[in-house]
């Protein structure tokens, strides 16, 4: 057998790769990936905007998306029917109205240093909000707040909000909420203390809480793509799983 030919047989001979098909199916396989990472975060920004159903502990059923420009409405109502100890629980004391200015700010946000979702019932009146914005000297950081009105209190409704406005904090580089709570809101405690914060320090009439934001993991997505590549994970990666 000539040298040609042994290496020609080499070449061809069955379930070998032809020299360089190992290395261009790993770039498939690495575009086809970051593709689909691409699809999974383009259709969390589309439910973002357009609204995720979702259901709560009780069955009740909620639309949440982001807060918009246009929402001032929506979020007069929502402060109209709060409670007054729902009111001063919110806002450390008593608050008789939202002013024009706040309202402006409550709803202009920019979905990155500034996020708000609210929730909305059946009718489409607001059932709750949930937002943080961006500390400036620690762009790490995000102070949060979440309001739900007082008909929709006790359902899981601020478990949820909280869970989604996570995740977006988290695209966002978020790695830490901050959270003040009013002294006596153990409704609020309960919520922050299940979703892991810690007590961090306390001031007349209130307490403050950390919430450590666990980052996706490379080692985390690569396992995930690997799983949808095999079509056995879901096109949302969820880390805490």
């Amino acid at each position: 057998m000539t040298a040609e030919y042994g290496e020609a047989a080499h070449q061809a001979w069955p379930g070998r790769r032809q020299p360089g098909a190992a290395r261009k199916g790993r770039v498939t396989s690495l575009r086809r990936r970051r593709r689909a990472l691409r699809m999974a975060r383009d259709g969390e920004a589309r439910a973002s905007l357009t609204g995720q159903p979702s259901m709560l502990r009780d069955g009740s059923l909620v639309l949440i998306r982001q807060v918009r420009g246009t929402d001032v409405a929506l979020l007069a109502d929502c402060f109209d029917r709060l409670s007054e100890q729902s009111r001063r629980s919110r806002f450390l004391g008593n608050k008789a109205r939202l002013s024009s200015a706040e309202l402006r700010f409550l709803t202009r946000v920019d979905h990155h240093d500034h996020e708000a979702l609210a929730a909305l019932d059946r009718r489409g009146r607001g059932a709750g909000v949930a937002r943080y914005v961006r500390d400036h000297e620690d762009r790490g950081a995000a102070e949060i707040a979440v309001t739900i009105v007082d008909e929709w209190q006790g359902r899981g409704l601020g478990s949820k909000l909280l869970e989604l406005l996570s995740d977006r904090a988290r695209a966002a580089g978020i790695v830490r909420f901050t959270a003040t709570v009013a002294l006596g809101n153990l409704a609020s405690e309960r919520l922050i203390r299940t979703a892991g914060g810690v007590l961090a320090g306390q001031a007349p009439g209130s307490r403050e809480y950390e919430i450590s934001l666990v980052p996706w993991q490379e080692p985390f997505l690569v396992e995930w793509l690997g799983e949808l590549d095999a079509g056995l994970a879901p096109a949302r990666p969820d880390p805490r799983d």
